[in-house]
């Protein structure tokens, strides 16, 4: 391989401009699939490595995309947003960008938003777990920056971008297949509520018992951060009162976790005595596997999510003015050892 060059050089041997050989390298969907092509056979012959400097030069963009993170939100989704991020990052390496992430107190939220834009430090954002009374995207509009949402912000769905797992649909089939193993006395341990993704479970479960004629019970509803003392302490209190759930639908993992200790530690067995559905985001550090999950689980990629999440938002900074997109994911329902009959009473 000859010694490296430069995007000068680069650009002059293939007689095209600094910017189309950038933009090509970075693979924009303006340039053809022949030049972007031509152009990488070209540089790797060359031996040219691209510096960040060099494709803020040749772009005019800061080539970085910013997440701010609420310090309450951070701590409730910390293991979803790594395999989110995980997923987002291999989407910004392919194309040149880096990213920037900041953690803020609630109430210094705003001002990061702000300084991201009057500084140029992000040609974009990602705005992460959209609340029911969501005002994010109107401070970004107003201050022109690119943003996606990961989730759906309540009466903007036609005027922002987003990625969202069908939460409703999830849970009211989760709901159906304990209905359809006999269980009426099913609990649900959910996330925080005021979050939209949380909302649209607890509709999609309160709805899936209406339609079936069972009337929700609020006494085995609950919300919180979802960790694991969450499902282990509220499903053993629940286990030990006078009318126990047979079954529990949970919205993580980790809580699911929680849920099974619990199962355990009254001297029962879970997919026998009580039956847990679970949503499994896919996390690669916490893998719900083998031929038969242990999980039965409403099962939806958290990374996969990130991945594409990341793609809307760069093709919206490649062509300013686009309308907005939106991917609406279904979760898959897969069996796992958790869930069987309802026992007889």
């Amino acid at each position: 391989m000859s010694k490296g060059v430069n995007l000068k050089e680069l650009s002059k041997k293939l007689n095209l401009s600094q910017t189309t050989v950038s933009r090509a390298l970075n693979g924009y969907p303006e340039v053809s699939a022949e030049t972007r092509r031509r152009v990488s056979e070209m540089a790797e012959e060359l031996g040219y490595a691209p510096n960040s400097q060099a494709r803020r030069l040749a772009t005019g963009r800061s080539m970085a995309i910013g997440h701010v993170i609420p310090r309450s939100i951070h701590e409730m989704m910390n293991p979803i947003f790594l395999e989110f991020i995980a997923g987002a990052g291999e989407t910004y390496s392919k194309h040149g960008y880096d990213m920037i992430i900041s953690v803020v107190e609630d109430d210094h939220e705003e001002d990061a938003y702000r300084q991201i834009a009057s500084r140029k430090k992000a040609d974009g954002v990602i705005v992460h777990g959209p609340t029911s009374d969501e005002r994010r995207h109107k401070l970004l509009k107003k201050l022109n920056l690119p943003f996606v949402v990961h989730g759906r912000i309540p009466g903007a769905e036609e005027e922002t971008s987003w990625i969202d797992m069908n939460n409703r649909r999830a849970f009211e089939r989760a709901t159906n297949l304990l209905l359809d193993l006999g269980h009426t006395r099913i609990a649900l341990l959910n996330g925080l509520e005021h979050m939209d993704f949380a909302k649209r479970r607890r509709r999609g479960f309160e709805e899936a018992l209406r339609a079936r004629g069972h009337k929700p019970d609020q006494a085995l509803m609950r919300s919180s951060d979802m960790t694991e003392p969450f499902g282990c302490e509220n499903a053993m209190e629940m286990l030990k009162g006078d009318n126990p759930p047979t079954a529990f639908l949970v919205s993580s993992m980790i809580s699911a976790i929680g849920v099974a200790r619990a199962v355990g530690q009254c001297g029962l067995k879970t997919g026998k005595d009580v039956s847990i559905i679970t949503h499994d985001d896919a996390l690669s550090f916490l893998p719900n596997s083998g031929e038969i999950p242990i999980f039965t689980c409403t099962r939806s990629s958290v990374r996969f999510a990130g991945q594409k999440a990341a793609e809307l938002l760069l093709a919206m900074i490649s062509e300013p003015g686009s309308k907005p997109t939106s991917l609406h994911l279904d979760a898959e329902l897969i069996i796992g050892q958790s869930t069987g009959p309802a026992p007889a009473r």
